[in-house]
């Protein structure tokens, strides 16, 4: 197996998102898009004891185009949507939604603790306009990968890693998994050839290739040039990996709306205000 080169180490600074504040790493200055991973934030949301959930976190709004997939690593959030959905997913546990030709959903945070990554994740032209899905996955029902020593444990979520293929069903090839590992944990993670791939360290320090230490709050965008990536925790570490076959195609992003075009911009603004993406009314 030969060893990706790292292309870019980018830093995840704080993005004010109304009463939010969230990580960004992509979109950013360094990249502005990873085909077909469209945006990074990773939110850490600690509330205060008196607040009242029901109004905590993002209410009703709407996407187009794309997949906006929640990892959760503390507390939980529930989800509801135009389409019926309504479920809530604790730590260790996975939102994937295809926002397809248009959908409204809110996430709530379920304890005043939260720790989340949102990725968005572009759908190839002819699947914008395809049906809305929600697919959610409990933590228990996330099958693992454990190294011999169990220092390094891997999460997988999508797509099909050391032979375990993950639950949830994408609309483009996509290998998507949670890792948590430990002080000499090693591991030797393959990477398909052609995919663009990236690591997100939420915390903790890891060497890479043997050369390259690599702190939290850091993502590791990796050329395209081998099949795997060599990793030794160096600290109690936790990170998100995925990698995806590349769509090559030009998009145009506004908003909660990711597209090919402007055009198809203005299309979905106008959707949404002729109530074409569905109501979707809290309790």
């Amino acid at each position: 197996m030969q060893n990706r080169s790292i292309y870019k180490t980018i830093y995840a600074p704080l993005l004010n998102m109304g009463d939010i504040q969230v990580r960004q790493s992509l979109p950013s200055s360094a990249i502005e898009y990873l085909d077909p991973f469209v945006l990074l934030h990773h939110g850490h949301l600690v509330l205060d004891p008196s607040i009242d959930l029901k109004h905590a976190g993002v209410g009703p709004h709407p996407h187009r185009g794309f997949s906006p997939v929640t990892f959760v690593f503390k507390g939980g959030t529930r989800h509801r949507d135009s389409r019926g959905n309504d479920h809530k997913v604790y730590a260790g546990g996975t939102q994937w939604m295809n926002s397809g030709m248009g959908i409204m959903h809110s996430e709530r945070p379920l304890e005043h603790e939260m720790e989340i990554i949102q990725m968005w994740i572009n759908s190839p032209a002819k699947n914008k306009m395809d049906a809305p899905f929600y697919f959610p996955l409990e933590k228990e029902n996330t099958p693992q990968y454990l190294t011999e020593d169990k220092l390094v444990e891997v999460n997988i979520v999508t797509g099909s890693l050391f032979g375990i293929q993950g639950p949830i069903p994408t609309i483009t090839a996509i290998q998507s998994a949670s890792l948590h590992i430990q002080p000499n944990g090693k591991l030797l993670l393959p990477i398909p050839q052609g995919h663009n791939a990236f690591l997100y360290l939420l915390d903790g320090k890891l060497k890479l290739n043997e050369t390259t230490t690599v702190e939290g709050l850091h993502m590791v965008v990796l050329n395209n040039d081998g099949d795997g990536i060599q990793m030794e925790g160096l600290e109690n570490t936790r990170a998100l990996f995925m990698s995806g076959e590349p769509i090559g195609e030009k998009i145009a992003t506004h908003g909660p709306f990711v597209m090919n075009t402007q055009t198809e911009i203005m299309e979905a603004y106008r959707d949404l205000r002729i109530g074409k993406m569905g109501i979707l009314i809290e309790d």
